[in-house]
């Protein structure tokens, strides 16, 4: 049976089992009937021509696993950020895992998505930002009718969460092939603050297949630091879709790191729906092999005087693949909208493939827009150079290409985060960088 038909066919036997209200019920079915006419997305449109999903849409799929695996803190501990005090939300093979866990309901809310879903006190919330920024797409509506468990983040006007939160997806390999799909729902009131950590990881060699959604709310005043740790075994893909609305004078960054995995998609949508808003999407992406990783970021310019920057840095070995596909609009009303796009690339292996389409679609008169691109190799005099005093060949090119990413690097806010990503850059190049940030 192919996958499409084993979902569909299954999704009455899923729904029956969870308990929630009306309208999420309505919200699910015409999402499957959606799915059902659009079925996966192929290499046909335009939006994935240069991603094909086919070798990973042909596994037999365990999809709702019903094992209760324990899983020891020892053996996961190295993919949590552990040198710091945070929240945790993990999941073990789509589950909720309360023995990793650390949720809290003092003050705000970091809890479960199943909760929210179900539960009368959380109906306020769901009514009005479940689903509601997330396209009706083909891979965002398969999540939409499956979905059931994730992160229900809610952050009240004026907190500002003391330490981060981690949202942790693990795979056990429990079963032959594995798909999840998570859904996480993150709102931050009036004034708050929240940086959140995000991580995908299989912990075996069998194929899992994640599709995952998250919608994140920023309202007045608040601002969200969210960071994507993508690591991944090889046999493991990730379809990354998230949407994110902003309102007015709200600050909203997101760094995505991606680094491991077979296919990994990477949809990011913002929307600014208010004046002096401020959108940052960065990232690092390092591959070798035939690994393919494919980065498609929108930001949606509506109201005036905001602003969005884009820094996309990627390194690509042997026959990997990269896709970066940027693309901004500025409607009529944003007028004074400042807009920074940059996306560089560096060839390592000849044999390796950049596809890299910026996008700009302008209908104000009035603003600052600008992107750029680079595909290139590294610089064989600064090699040269490093060389002559008496820096080894290998650790000369590791150095340039630390240096090449850095300035994504920089503008991270947390120093644990910062470190590991340091540290996972150089075990990516094969060097000891042989310095602490």
């Amino acid at each position: 049976m192919e996958l499409k038909e084993k979902l569909l066919s299954s999704y009455v036997a899923f729904e029956n089992e969870r308990d929630i209200n009306t309208d999420v019920h309505e919200i699910r079915t015409k999402a499957l009937q959606s799915f059902e006419e659009l079925g996966f997305p192929s290499k046909k449109l335009e939006e994935w021509k240069y991603t094909s999903l086919n070798s990973v849409l042909k596994e037999d799929y365990s999809l709702f696993p019903e094992h209760d695996i324990a899983i020891q803190l020892a053996d996961v501990k190295k993919y949590f950020i552990h040198d710091i005090d945070s929240y945790k939300i993990v999941f073990i093979d789509g589950k909720y895992s309360s023995f990793l866990s650390e949720t809290t309901h003092d003050g705000m809310d970091v809890c479960l998505m199943s909760a929210a879903l179900s539960k009368s006190k959380y109906k306020p919330i769901i009514e009005n930002y479940f689903n509601k920024a997330a396209k009706q797409d083909n891979l965002t509506s398969l999540n939409t009718a499956f979905a059931s468990e994730g992160a229900f983040i809610h952050i009240p006007r004026g907190v500002e969460v003391e330490k981060p939160i981690q949202i942790i997806n693990f795979t056990t390999g429990k079963e032959d092939a594995t798909m999840v799909q998570p859904r996480n729902l993150v709102v931050v009131d009036n004034n708050a603050h929240v940086q959140i950590i995000e991580r995908h990881q299989s912990l075996t060699d069998n194929p899992v297949l994640t599709n995952s959604v998250t919608e994140i709310y920023t309202d007045v005043h608040a601002t969200v630091d969210y960071y994507k740790i993508q690591n991944d075994n090889i046999n493991a893909s990730l379809v990354d879709n998230t949407y994110i609305e902003q309102q007015r004078e709200s600050i909203c960054s997101v760094h995505t790191f991606s680094f491991g995995g077979n296919i990994t998609r990477n949809n990011l949508n913002f929307f600014q729906k208010g004046e002096r808003i401020d959108s940052i999407l960065k990232g690092i992406t390092i591959i070798e092999g035939k690994q393919h990783v494919d980065h498609h970021t929108l930001v949606h310019h509506i109201e005036p005087n905001c602003e969005s920057h884009q820094d996309y840095k990627g390194i690509y070995n042997e026959r990997s693949t990269g896709v970066f596909n940027g693309k901004v609009v500025v409607e009529k009303e944003a007028q004074k909208t400042n807009a920074y796009q940059q996306n560089n690339n560096v060839l390592v292996s000849d044999k390796a493939t950049i596809n890299a389409k910026p996008q700009l679609e302008i209908f104000a008169d009035d603003v600052r827009c600008s992107h750029g691109c680079t595909i290139g190799q590294l610089d064989d005099q600064a090699l040269f150079y490093m060389q002559q005093r008496g820096i080894p060949k290998k650790e000369g090119k590791a150095l340039l290409m630390y240096a090449f990413a850095n300035t994504v690097l920089e503008s991270v806010k947390i120093p644990e985060v910062k470190k590991r990503i340091t540290k996972i850059i150089a075990n990516k190049l094969g060097v000891n960088i042989g310095f602490d940030l």
